[in-house]
């Protein structure tokens, strides 16, 4: 074996136990991430597999992402979720009885959380997929606006302006006073 296949094959390895580390890191937060903007639990785990695996054909082929991992693998989460809407939006809305709460002690409790759970998916069903988009990284997953742009390929004023339009839109939606 010639030292330059034993660099390439080095190479592979470390960007495979790169993935794997990220893996361990980003997959749950991934699945629900895709979750909250297709509302079908198993489906979200299908597209969470598969931005790993097109992650890892990027690293192997040399792409650099040229932004932070967790933007890069959002990034991707982001381009499958906007083709998974393509292929499905033929189909109708995604019925709010699709969601499942993990089981509670307090079977009250856990209604209760269900309804606020249907409001919310509703009322984002009225968002632009940007607007969505933004909500999810703000608020779900604590990302700052310049994360955000960088996920989507926005400024940071654009972000922003978004996040402000959507909660108004919320607002309205819900009835929630500010």
């Amino acid at each position: 074996m010639s030292k330059r296949d034993r660099e390439t094959i080095r190479r592979i390895d470390e960007h495979e136990n790169r993935l794997v580390s990220l893996y361990e890191e980003y997959y749950d937060k991934l699945v629900r991430y895709v979750y909250v903007h297709i509302g079908n639990r198993e489906e979200a785990e299908d597209i969470a597999g598969e931005v790993f695996l097109k992650a890892l054909k990027a690293l192997r082929s040399g792409q650099e992402q040229g932004m932070p991992t967790q933007w890069w693998l959002f990034r991707i989460a982001h381009n499958l979720i906007v083709d998974y809407i393509r292929k499905t939006s033929k189909h109708g809305p995604i019925p709010s009885d699709s969601v499942v709460l993990l089981a509670e002690d307090d079977p009250a409790d856990t209604a209760e959380k269900k309804i606020g759970v249907e409001g919310v998916i509703e009322a984002m069903k009225q968002l632009t997929a940007e607007q969505r988009q933004v909500v999810s990284l703000r608020f779900f997953w604590g990302l700052t606006s310049k994360e955000v742009a960088g996920v989507l390929g926005k400024s940071d004023g654009a972000v922003r302006e978004m996040q402000r339009a959507a909660l108004e839109k919320l607002r309205g939606i819900m009835g929630c006073l500010e």
